[in-house]
């Protein structure tokens, strides 16, 4: 079985920061394209994935925002591409964000949790960071345990040692020599003593992927060339990890939405010649094979039919008979429209994977989800899923209250599409 490309399509994702913690897991750091798109000023809400088997992702769901970062720009938005590192039992997510006009003032924000994917509060940004252009965070733990940062944006790129707290510098950030048409996106990693910095070139319209190596973390480097062709997006950004004996490079397109400021992650496989040298990356849609097990989806922990919601807007109850006789709610491609499910349980309150079962013969159609009082970012249902009522199947991490206390809503008018139902889902923090 493989993973396919775009592995995640459920919204819209950037920028993948990928990282292999203590439990296992294989995570995948994202920024996110908010839907309705309005440039990359409107990106918000980091989003985590996690996967035992490269092919099995699951939405972990949101860890940050703008509207937590009591020091950043009072408009919002303008979070981009982010990073993750693991120090003495506390995860760091770094991040940038402007704290006024966007490409004049931008820091290194932080946020520390005790769990990889959850529960993570911001702790301010890193004193001596910043200034024009200079975003795109990444941090490397050495294998001695010396932590480097390195960020940068246009034609500079730098680097500087963190101290033990992993939020405050050891010394000053210094030039990274060697680089050729640095743009952005840095990412660093070791191989076999060898140390690797990759980042996107300034390619008009279409940024490249290029790598340079060195015996030292800060350098100097000697350029290599490129790795990793144009993606059909004009933005590039990715991170390369190895998991499980194999060595992965992870990347954004926009083969779904075909809009730049809609994009999704991809995996293909990453190989290396005798010398250490990076092989140019073939770009798959079969994406890669599952290693380990493919676990089925967790149980269900409840189900609510279609006949179960209130509708609205024009949308109607169904009954078909495809398979079985079972209701569907449809015209929800109707401005306005919805159908809205209530006393939805929460079990002891937490996250929850929310599905959505559907069919649209449509390349892309949209849902947007209200819980309770909280919007979402429109959520993708990818076309022509099957005669099926059950055949699409779409998801998105929530919180939800305690008990039969939610109210979910899914609003239409963005393609013709059927629901069937929902089902909930619970994390361990929420199973009553």
């Amino acid at each position: 079985m493989y993973s396919k490309n775009p592995v995640i399509t459920n919204i819209f994702t950037a920028d993948p920061s990928a990282h292999v913690w203590e439990d296992g897991k294989i995570y995948i750091y994202s920024s996110h394209d908010m839907d309705p798109p309005r440039g990359c000023d409107l990106m918000d809400h980091y989003h985590v994935f996690s996967s035992e088997n490269m092919v099995n992702w699951v939405d972990e769901g949101e860890i940050l925002s703008s509207e937590e970062v009591t020091w950043g720009r009072p408009e919002g938005g303008f979070m981009w591409a982010p990073d993750c590192a693991y120090k003495n039992g506390t995860y760091y997510f770094y991040y940038p964000h402007p704290t006024g006009e966007w490409n004049d003032t931008w820091k290194v924000g932080v946020a520390t949790s005790k769990k990889p994917a959850s529960d993570f509060v911001d702790q301010g940004y890193i004193e001596g960071l910043g200034g024009f252009a200079m975003i795109d965070p990444c941090v490397f733990v050495d294998e001695d345990g010396r932590n480097y940062l390195y960020y940068g944006g246009g034609t500079v790129c730098q680097g500087g040692e963190l101290k033990e707290d992993m939020v405050s510098l050891k010394s000053g950030m210094m030039n990274m020599e060697g680089l050729e048409d640095f743009h952005e996106a840095t990412w660093v990693f070791k191989r076999n003593g060898i140390y690797y910095l990759t980042y996107a070139d300034n390619n008009q319209g279409a940024n490249r992927m290029k790598y340079a190596i060195s015996d030292q973390p800060l350098g100097p480097w000697i350029y290599q060339g490129i790795f990793l062709e144009p993606t059909g997006c004009d933005t590039t950004h990715g991170s390369v990890v190895e998991y499980k004996g194999q060595w992965y490079v992870f990347y954004h397109d926009q083969s779904i939405s075909n809009q730049g400021n809609l994009r999704t992650v991809c995996i293909d496989y990453l190989y290396f010649n005798e010398n250490g040298t990076i092989k140019p990356v073939e770009q798959t849609r079969q994406g890669v094979k599952a290693v380990g097990e493919l676990k089925k989806d967790e149980t269900i922990f409840e189900r609510y039919d279609a006949s179960e919601a209130n509708l609205g807007g024009g949308s109607v109850l169904d009954i078909t008979k495809e398979r079985e006789e079972r209701s569907v709610i449809k015209q929800l491609m109707k401005e306005g429209s919805y159908c809205q499910f209530t006393r939805v349980n929460g079990g002891k309150g937490g996250r929850a994977t929310l599905k959505i079962y559907y069919t649209t013969k449509e390349k892309l159609a949209k849902l947007s989800i209200k819980v309770n009082a909280k919007e979402y970012s429109l959520i993708n249902l990818i076309g022509d899923s099957g005669e099926g009522m059950d055949d699409g199947i779409t998801y998105l991490t929530v919180r939800l209250e305690q008990g039969r206390t939610n109210t979910i809503t899914l609003i239409g008018g963005h393609g013709d599409i059927a629901v069937s139902g929902i089902s909930i889902e619970l994390f361990g923090e929420a199973r009553a």
